[in-house]
């Protein structure tokens, strides 16, 4: 089982940029799919983006609500994935998780159904 750990949440201002890291155990293998969804309170899990394996291409997508905003980049090296999040509003509140899926189908990269593995969750609130 990989195990993920997310870092780098805290409480920002509207406007302010914020950057998380996600650590994959064993490094990230060429057939991880790697993903950020996030969850806001009373509401379901929102994808935000996905960096595909390297096996499948490597591309990279983004959800619509934070297109523009964010960026993922992957670290082989240090086996990381990272979401740089700029312009933060209040809407970008919630619990953001890391997922990491072999084999995930283009069409599937937006689906909790597709990862196997997901990290334990890291807060980010956005507040004046």
């Amino acid at each position: 089982q990989v195990q993920l750990v997310e870092s780098g949440g805290g409480l920002v201002q509207p406007g302010d940029s914020l950057r998380l890291s996600c650590a994959v155990s064993g490094g990230i293998q060429s057939s991880y799919t790697v993903a950020w969804f996030r969850q806001a309170p009373g509401q379901e899990r929102e994808f935000v983006g996905v960096i595909r394996s390297r096996s499948s291409g490597g591309r990279i997508y983004y959800g619509d609500s934070v297109k523009g905003r964010f960026s993922l980049s992957r670290d082989n090296a240090k086996g990381t994935v990272d979401l740089q999040m700029n312009s933060l509003n209040p809407e970008d509140t919630a619990v953001y998780y890391c997922a990491v899926g072999s084999g995930v189908i283009l069409s599937s990269v937006a689906q909790e159904r597709a990862y196997s593995s997901w990290g334990q969750g890291t807060q980010v609130i956005v507040s004046s």
